[in-house]
């Protein structure tokens, strides 16, 4: 059976509302945060430093605020958490042109601003486990078979039922030892190709519609510079209040959501209506246990690990692009005489705009050409990942492009398609950054969902046992799993199957086979070590980019992308090696 656990609505707004937008209003921002400080406050110098310092301050926030909001949204629901997020980011985009200082009104209005554009970021690898497609395949020895095209239930003669022996009971109940089984791996890897697409396609809307506003509203007869920018901060700001509506109502009644909300924020267990009043459920785990599950789930679940290693290359791939490129085609400029250097800053690629406006273009050029073949590749990697699953070849792929990509990039001469020193090769390289970028959101993205989903077999079901929700499962917690009961009575005045009591019980503890309850914690998990990825990369990178070259920062990258390559294939070996181990048992 094939059919979205999500309604059009919801998928509808997680597209066009959450992953659309999660890094349209980000890009706004850092594009126009230079505007504000040198036209609304009136300062010319430091702008750099002052732009920098906002920057690094909005990573600090962002690495203690996505864990923070993926452990919340696992008690109050990923619905009110995208919906706040958007909320926080539509209210600070208003406050943000308000400052009259950058020390301290402006830094406080940008750190608001990184809550809400964390909340959001966080949401789009949160959300992505509900929407996916479940394929459920079914038995062959099920009473329900395929004739024809249709589906008929074989109704047991009275012979049968009067006869029913152990075998025939096990072989037709739908039992924990014989249960349906799900395939999301594939609908998962598409949507989180679709994923990409749009989030690539977000940035393209704060570049053609965000930016150009202030420019727009101070066109001739129109207002005065410091008054059009404070303008089209109100009309984003406006946007981001319109996208938490549209979250708010198109992301009602998620799957697996049921019994979230306000009142578990602080009460110990999660409530369920039943017949107009709020029972209890089950106990929630708290948050320092749903975060230390997150992390424990990376050394445990094959998937959900190589997805949290995927994620940090992803992000630091992001700075080596958008930081990285400008900084190396600028100190080209710079070495060949092409650029007055008075003004320049390293810390800002932007002033390579006034300063050198050759550069300027030819890094624009670069990223850009890398950027497409991003977006154009996005939906082709989520189509390979759900594909080619076994051994992550997708992610394999693009860690081997990001290696030579990088690696190429890094040895060069000059940024410049022709010339002496130059070679149209060079877009041949962007573009190997571009698919190396992708292919690790994308199939971090797809790993983490299939290993919420648990789709990597039963390896790991004692381990999803312990962090369960109410997290008194395994045995180190002192419980015993419950047994099922025998099938043969055990005298002949026993009941031949048991009470309906006891049929009823699994094999294994209800939800097991299952991260979804730790979705939110995972989510906040994968932010957060993206955000090492980028603090990491910009300040050591920055560093090796003044002391050893302008190269160093590339090579940094080839050897993430080395890293995740080699743990790729031990991921991918150990799983051959446990499939032939399994069918020697079989």
């Amino acid at each position: 059976m094939l059919g979205f656990t999500a309604s059009r609505t919801q998928i509808c707004a997680y597209l066009f509302g959450v992953a659309l937008f999660s890094i349209s209003f980000l890009v706004f921002l850092n594009s126009s945060v230079s505007f504000v400080i040198t036209q609304r406050i009136g300062r010319e110098k430091g702008v750099g430093d002052a732009v920098g310092t906002l920057g690094f301050a909005d990573e600090l926030v962002a690495l203690v605020a996505c864990p923070a909001w993926g452990l919340l949204s696992d008690r109050i629901g990923v619905r009110n958490v995208a919906v706040m997020g958007y909320a926080i980011v539509g209210l600070s985009l208003w406050v943000f042109v308000q400052a009259k200082n950058v020390y301290p009104q402006l830094l406080l209005a940008r750190l608001f601003f990184s809550l809400g554009a964390t909340a959001t970021a966080t949401m789009v690898t949160a959300i992505l486990p509900t929407m996916t497609i479940v394929k459920t395949i079914e038995d062959p020895r099920s009473p329900t078979n395929r004739v024809n095209g249709t589906s008929h239930t074989m109704t047991p003669s009275i012979s049968s039922e009067l006869t029913i022996t152990p075998a025939r009971f096990r072989s037709q109940s739908p039992t924990a030892d014989n249960p349906p089984k799900r395939d999301t791996g594939a609908s998962t890897s598409h949507l989180a190709g679709l994923v990409g697409m749009f989030t690539g396609c977000g940035a393209l809307v704060a570049l053609l519609l965000f930016l150009p506003l202030p420019t727009l509203f101070s066109g001739p007869g129109g207002e005065t510079a410091g008054a059009a920018v404070a303008d089209a901060f109100y009309v984003v700001g406006a946007v981001a209040i319109l996208v938490a509506l549209g979250c708010f109502f198109g992301l009602r009644k998620l799957p697996g959501e049921d019994g979230k909300g306000w009142k578990s924020l602080i009460h110990g267990s999660s409530h369920k209506a039943s017949g107009g009043l709020l029972t209890p459920r089950q106990p929630v785990m708290s948050y320092p246990r749903l975060f230390w599950a997150s992390v424990q789930l990376g050394f445990e679940s094959r998937n959900i690990g190589l997805g949290y290693l995927g994620g940090f290359v992803a992000r630091a791939s992001s700075v080596a692009i958008s930081l990285f490129i400008p900084l190396f085609t600028n100190a080209y400029f710079l070495r060949i005489g092409k650029c007055e250097p008075v003004g320049s800053d390293p810390a800002n690629p932007g002033d390579i705009k006034s300063s050198c406006p050759d550069a300027y273009k030819l890094a624009a050029a670069l990223t850009g050409v890398s950027q497409l073949i991003a977006l154009l590749t996005a939906p082709l990697f989520g189509y390979l990942a759900g594909r080619y699953k076994r051994f992550n070849i997708p992610l394999l792929v693009a860690a081997l492009a990001g290696v030579a990509g990088y690696a190429a990039f890094g040895s060069l001469h000059s940024p410049k398609p022709g010339g002496e020193d130059g070679s149209g090769a060079i877009f041949f390289i962007v573009a190997l950054l571009g698919i190396s970028q992708i292919g690790a959101i994308v199939c971090s993205l797809a790993l983490l969902g299939r290993g919420i989903h648990n789709d990597e077999g039963d390896d790991n079901d004692h381990f999803s046992a312990h962090h369960s929700a109410n997290g008194t499962n395994h045995p180190s917690a002192g419980a015993t799993p419950p047994r099922t009961p025998p099938l043969t009575p055990a005298t002949e005045d026993a009941p031949l199957l048991g009470s309906s009591h006891d049929r009823s019980r699994p094999s294994s503890p209800a939800g097991s086979r299952s991260h979804t309850h730790l979705k939110g914690s995972i989510a906040g998990t994968y932010s957060l070590l993206g955000g090492f990825g980028i603090l990491l990369l910009t300040k050591a990178g920055g560093a090796l980019f003044d002391s050893s070259g302008p190269g160093s920062p590339f090579y940094m990258m080839a050897a993430f992308n080395a890293l995740l390559l080699v743990v790729g294939i031990a991921v991918g070996v150990q799983e051959a090696v446990q499939g032939w181990k399994g069918q020697e048992h079989v």
